[in-house]
């Protein structure tokens, strides 16, 4: 039961404004004892032309009382209502199964997430840490909700960077080993290029004459290029395996070379293309800067790319929603691409285009994270690390533990993801090893932890029976308060959804483990009485599901022991 739906339906009936404007006013108060769900009348004042204190009065002794609303309260402005706890315990509890937080709402509409897009010929660094797992959230957030969704790497694979390697390759591949890190190779191959070229400048033309070669097809430049593409995907994969990240497409820039042709034409058929000082712009309203179509040196550029894969996106995905995972610094990049999308005409699409930015990653000191010992740190370091480290817990905490490698593998790498969807993505995030692998604190172990606990329970009780549950031995506070936040799952995917942030749920789920430990700590639940342990089983068992469901959600596993 929906008891947002029954409150906004007796409110409706009462003062005639449409209950789905209703329902999004109403509250849960900050405080139990201000009751379970509060409606704010300020809301409606203007419209009917009163104070909120005699809406409220008016509506209140309008209210019919039923087995679901207890009791309703008047406080100033608000409507406090009191839900029958019995019939919540009930109806929450009963609504609780393997899938519970998944919905149909987007049945129907297609999203596409375009995250990740690491620049191929590089390991992938902790520059892409944030795109790619907030946007792997996003992706099953969606999915969750009924959504087809689409998950899009649009990969880094064109341009001087890969020339550069491509042509540092040709002259000195005899010098390096690929047979064990093929990757690694190509890296040095890369920094090699890049140190020479800052000493003799005129090596840049050997690039150049690779992006040629490469623009005209030469077979052997494309099978080099193709190679390495195919090096640096097996490396990407092996993050992506190992945080359970999915793409259904991984069309990268090179595949929108000739597909720009279109949107110039589009543009010069609006006269939507402006000379600038030797560049073709598109101007843009409210003293925005213009969008760059062609450089002064007759190039295209990343908005030429990126609008000829929207038009490619809408032609063969017919999107509701496009997203684009990409740092903070780019927000000014997606407001002239998704203006100028509107200017061509597709201004259906082009106002559900949004880009999702996020903050950068710190040390514990407050430094931006960009390189160990001269190199960048890549993801496969950071990630072994977490999981040696967590292992090395493990052993000290539990060295008779089963399957210790894997469970520390779960560990370590739930513990990365949490971090970076623990707070709001907005915010810089805090790489401190100390935090993040913490047992006790709001952290991924935390969470698993209290996962594990629920399932040692169950594992150590008998005589277990969920048929037939006295759900009057639930009615203390301790168990009100956890099956409260238990209800709210599915709406705290919604809303993770509406506003395209993880870290909503991460936040939920800490909540629910902080009111689960308070009720375990309070009440035994594996005791003498059987009826009252099958009740406190039943909501052990329900947390249980609803933790591993959010986790999964953000992309974690849960191990049953630990």
């Amino acid at each position: 039961m929906d008891y947002k739906d029954v409150l906004a339906q007796k409110i409706g009936n009462i003062v005639n404004i449409d209950i789905n404007e209703i329902k999004e006013y109403i509250e849960i108060p900050p405080n139990s004892e201000l009751g379970d769900y509060a409606f704010p009348c300020f809301k409606l004042a203007k419209e009917l032309k009163k104070s909120p204190q005699i809406i409220a009065s008016e509506i209140g002794k309008k209210i019919n009382i039923s087995d679901d609303i207890e009791k309703v309260d008047v406080v100033g402005g608000y409507l406090n209502f009191y839900i029958n706890k019995k019939n919540l315990v009930k109806n929450t509890l009963e609504s609780i199964t393997n899938t519970y937080g998944q919905s149909n709402i987007g049945e129907g509409k297609t999203v596409v997430i375009d995250y990740s897009a690491p620049n191929i010929a590089k390991p992938f660094h902790i520059g892409h840490l944030r795109s790619t797992v907030i946007g792997g959230a996003l992706y099953k957030i969606y999915k969750a909700l009924g959504y087809n969704v689409v998950g899009i790497n649009h990969l880094g694979d064109w341009g001087m960077g890969v020339s550069k390697t491509i042509a540092g390759y040709e002259m000195w591949k005899d010098e390096y080993d690929f047979s064990e890190n093929p990757i690694n190779s190509i890296l040095k191959i890369y920094v090699r290029f890049n140190k020479l070229e800052k000493e003799e400048p005129e090596i840049t033309d050997k690039a150049r004459n690779v992006l040629q070669r490469l623009e005209a097809g030469d077979k052997d430049t494309t099978d080099l290029w193709k190679w390495i593409i195919s090096i640096s995907l097996e490396s990407y994969n092996k993050i992506y395996d190992l945080i359970g990240c999915k793409f259904d497409s991984y069309n990268g820039e090179a595949f929108y070379n000739d597909k720009m042709d279109r949107v110039i034409k589009i543009l010069e058929d609006k006269n939507l293309l402006v000379d600038s000082e030797g560049a073709r712009v598109v101007m843009m309203p409210d003293n925005m800067p213009p969008c760059i179509i062609i450089t002064s040196a007759g190039t295209t550029i990343y908005a030429t790319r990126d609008l000829a894969a929207l038009l490619y996106r809408i032609d063969n995905y017919n999107f509701d929603k496009a997203i684009y995972v990409v740092g903070a610094e780019q927000t000014l990049h997606f407001k002239q691409v998704f203006k100028t999308l509107e200017l061509m005409g597709y201004e259906k699409y082009a106002k559900n285009c949004e880009h999702i930015p996020f903050g950068l990653i710190l040390d514990e000191n407050g430094e931006k994270i960009g390189s160990r010992k001269g190199n960048a740190i890549t993801l496969e370091e950071i990630f072994n690390e977490a999981i040696e480290k967590s292992l090395k817990i493990i052993e000290e905490k539990n060295s008779s533990l089963e399957n210790k490698e894997e469970v520390a593998k779960m560990v370590g790498v739930g513990a990365i993801i949490f971090n970076d969807l623990a707070n709001n993505r907005i915010k810089d995030e805090i790489f401190d090893w100390k935090q993040i692998l913490n047992f006790s604190g709001e952290t991924g172990p935390y969470m698993q932890y209290t996962y594990v606990r629920t399932q040692s329970i169950l594992r150590n009780a008998k005589n277990v029976k969920f048929d037939n549950i006295d759900y009057s031995k639930l009615l203390d506070n301790e168990a009100i308060e956890t099956i409260k936040k238990l209800k709210e799952f599915p709406e705290v995917i919604k809303s993770s959804a509406d506003k395209n942030e993880p870290s909503i749920i991460s936040r939920y789920l800490i909540d629910l483990a902080q009111c689960f430990s308070r009720f375990y700590n309070e009440h035994q639940i594996i005791c003498d009485d059987e009826t009252t342990q099958n009740a406190r089983l039943l909501l052990t068992k329900d947390v249980g599901i609803v933790i591993k469901n959010g986790l999964a959600i953000l992309g974690i596993e849960t191990p049953e022991k630990m």
